[in-house]
């Protein structure tokens, strides 16, 4: 692997750092036990804690339409299965591209401002949805390219993780990226667990709107509210975010540095592991309203009701997804997630509806769950296996080269860490456009059969390049 030449530094002494909020730092040495306990740990955690709400808040827009459409042919509407799931499907579209730039973008012009900047423009399509869900004469068109604006909500992740990634140590970083992500994710829970409730009242007063009624309940609900609540929090994250956190030149990057990734091998193999993990975590948050008012609301559960719960155990399971790499290593909970994966889904396809059999709500759901439980795991360990491949390679190549150009080397690898991180994000954020548009295409017992075949390909990577004995790159 090859290390490019080190830029100088001035000394230490000629600096004039400062680790106040809002702030660019220059000098960051979360390696260093001193300057860690000192500094380091007070303005990490503080940066950690304005992140994830505003990641959350990301999280919620772009998962807003997988709860939306559950209620539109309730409130005059006139869409097919299939339109509604591509409504669900759509944002995925947009939020794996955005993050594609985002990955990028976030470290030429600072994370912090970029944090600010990303968090704000997503007041648009909250405003915008919210005005359009009051017509039910709103064409399909339209509300098709609200979702596409939505999925913007998406692309934050990439930044956001790429971000953390570079403020914490080594041996933090998989429980530093673990809860930045994980509560991050809650935010597919917050949205399908609250604006359900805050759609069956006017708890925003007139300015939201009047109501629609609900034909099938027959009562009034504002729909539009589901959109409107979190455009307040939008505003005041993208603030915190522009106040409270930091730039740090050391993550600071243009696009001919970063680059490079894309002739790393493992940048390629961990994208197709994290594709496996989040990638299923995002598509089955956005499948599953659907896949429950569609096969089980006739025997009377309804999808509001028990959606938000798997979303939620897969956030926080990301978290012990982290932990648990420190602790045991990466790929071997990597592993251990595709496995219970494939297990759960095997469970999900046969308490499905089929022909005159009603199916089983309660099997089909716990299945659900347990696959989210495991996707959280592999979440959190794909993301600790990242950072450790990309050190332990570079510092291998640096070995006995004196410290200048292994401190280089260690730089670069945080550098190439911190991208592959955001483009892995990226190309399984798809997930949420693929999983709900085959249900849409494709019988669900088939499209659930192809997925387990491809958890077969994923461990069969992972186990190879990274968990056997004698394994390449060890994480």
């Amino acid at each position: 692997m090859s290390i490019p030449t080190p830029t100088p530094s001035p000394p230490r002494s000629h600096r004039a750092e400062t680790y106040k909020p809002g702030a660019t730092i220059a000098d960051w040495r979360p390696e260093d036990a001193s300057f860690w306990q000192s500094t380091g740990h007070r303005v990490a955690q503080r940066n950690l804690w304005v992140s994830i709400p505003a990641l959350m808040l990301g999280f919620v827009v772009w998962q807003v339409w997988s709860v939306t459409v559950v209620k539109l042919n309730d409130v005059g509407f006139d869409f097919s299965k299939s339109q509604l799931f591509w409504l669900t499907a759509i944002p995925g579209i947009t939020g794996g591209t955005f993050r594609i730039l985002y990955t990028f973008i976030g470290p030429i012009f600072g994370e912090r401002k970029f944090t600010a900047f990303s968090t704000i423009i997503l007041v648009v399509p909250m405003l915008w949805l919210g005005f359009a869900l009051q017509k039910s004469s709103t064409p399909y068109w339209e509300l098709a390219l609200i979702a596409a604006v939505c999925g913007i909500g998406g692309a934050n992740f990439a930044s956001s993780m790429a971000n953390i990634g570079f403020f914490f140590p080594k041996r933090e970083k998989g429980s530093a990226n673990g809860l930045n992500g994980g509560l991050g994710n809650l935010g597919v829970s917050v949205v399908q667990l609250v604006a359900p409730l805050v759609v069956t009242a006017a708890v925003l007063g007139a300015p939201a709107g009047g109501p629609q009624h609900d034909a099938k309940k027959n009562t009034d609900i504002w729909l539009q509210n589901g959109a409107f609540l979190w455009v307040p929090l939008l505003v005041i994250m993208a603030l915190a975010a522009w106040f409270l956190m930091n730039d740090l030149k050391v993550a600071a990057a243009p696009f001919s540095q970063q680059k490079i990734i894309f002739k790393r091998k493992h940048n390629w193999l961990m994208t197709w592991l994290y594709v496996g993990t989040f990638g299923s975590f995002i598509g089955f948050a956005a499948g599953l309203p659907l896949l429950i008012k569609n096969n089980f609301e006739a025997q009377g559960y309804q999808a509001t009701t028990y959606a938000w719960i798997g979303p939620f155990i897969g956030a926080i399971t990301r978290w012990g997804g982290g932990w648990l790499s420190d602790k045991i290593g990466g790929a071997r909970v990597t592993l251990l997630s595709f496995v219970g994966m494939a297990a759960a889904l095997v469970v999900v396809i046969f308490a499905l509806p089929s022909g005159s059999d009603q199916g089983n709500f309660w099997a089909f759901y716990v299945g659900f769950l347990v696959a989210f439980a495991f996707s959280g795991l592999g979440n959190g360990s794909t993301f600790r296996q990242i950072p450790v491949i990309f050190r332990d390679q570079h510092m291998k190549a640096a070995e006995g080269q004196g410290p200048e150009v292994q401190a280089a080397a260690l730089k670069q690898s945080e550098m190439e860490a911190g991208a592959v991180t955001g483009f892995s994000s990226a190309i399984a954020a798809y997930g949420f456009f693929f999983i709900p548009a085959m249900f849409a295409a494709m019988a669900v017992t088939n499209a659930l059969w192809i997925f387990i075949g491809f958890y077969a390909t994923c461990l069969v990577v992972c186990w190879w390049f990274y968990a056997r004995k004698g394994a390449e790159a060890p994480s």
